[in-house]
């Protein structure tokens, strides 16, 4: 398939803003039968939105996609409108690529490079697969941004071309964890067992919620699992990033219809934010 993809100039910002949409990547009809073809090969998926950003998603400026579809139902998610890949545009993967081309410069000048995020990636392993393989031979540095949950779709083959992967660990506990995303914690700390032992590097990514994730025993459980990942292969966790809470999300939420059960949820204070850092830092973990 040819697919033209129109010329826009982006300014990249310097912090997370809303998604800039797909603009500059045409969008594909195709057949439903057709479209399910190449979904299975990789060769379609389902996007909700780019954007490039700096300093977030990994190092250097980030061209950051958002995939449609995620088996967790965060209750502070500020992806809400990315649960469902049905929601999302049909985007072919050489069009993605070839965008992702077009900042080759940018990313070499900034130790940039790309990050696939979502909705949850590994909800379109064969689509991310393929895009991951595509930067790789441009010599684009790759980097997943996931829960771990669905860890099992990402083969090895798949994991050879990421470069590094953003891990939320989201509880400590099985309990809190299914309090949080109404799914099981066991898979993302075997995948995360399973990145060390294959030489991955990961970034852990754990938000502090007020009266949902700041318990301090759920705080030093999610410690304890990042530095169980370290140890499996010293190195491996580059670094800790405590997120605190915030309510930007709160109006899309309301717009989709969707019930908020954090509205009154204050994000937490610059001093509790960094007692918690100092609790991972306390495992021996580089962390902001």
């Amino acid at each position: 398939m040819t697919c033209q993809v129109e010329t826009t100039d982006l300014e990249a910002p310097t912090r997370r803003r809303a998604g800039a949409g797909l603009r500059g990547l045409s969008t594909s009809e195709v057949p439903r039968a057709e479209k399910f073809a190449l979904m299975r090969t990789g060769e379609l998926g389902s996007m909700h939105s780019w954007e490039l950003v700096t300093a977030v998603d990994g190092p250097g400026t980030r061209m950051t996609m958002f995939l449609s579809g995620c088996p967790l139902r965060c209750l502070y998610c500020h992806n809400p409108d990315t649960f469902a890949m049905k929601d999302g545009d049909p985007v072919l993967a050489d069009e993605v690529l070839a965008r992702i081309k077009r900042y080759r410069g940018v990313f070499s000048a900034t130790n940039g490079g790309i990050t696939l995020s979502g909705g949850e990636v590994l909800m379109q392993p064969a689509f991310a697969g393929r895009i991951l393989r595509g930067a790789k031979e441009m010599g684009v540095h790759t980097c997943i941004d996931t829960s771990g949950f669905l860890g099992a779709n990402a083969s090895d083959e798949m994991l050879d071309d990421v470069d590094l992967v953003l891990l939320d660990i989201k509880a400590g506990d099985e309990e809190t964890y299914q309090r949080v995303t109404s799914r099981s914690l066991a898979p993302t700390i075997a995948f995360g067992r399973r990145l060390a032992e294959l030489g991955k590097k990961v970034w852990v990514r754990f938000v502090l919620v007020p009266g949902l994730t700041d318990d301090p025993r759920n705080v030093e459980l999610v410690a304890g699992h990042a530095a169980a990942i370290e140890a499996v292969r010293p190195g491996t966790v580059e670094r800790v990033e405590v997120l605190p809470f915030h309510q930007m999300a709160r109006d899309k939420w309301a717009e989709l219809g969707r019930t908020y059960e954090l509205g009154d949820t204050e994000p937490p204070t610059p001093d509790a934010t960094e007692a918690v850092r100092d609790v991972f830092r306390a495992e021996g973990l580089t962390t902001f």
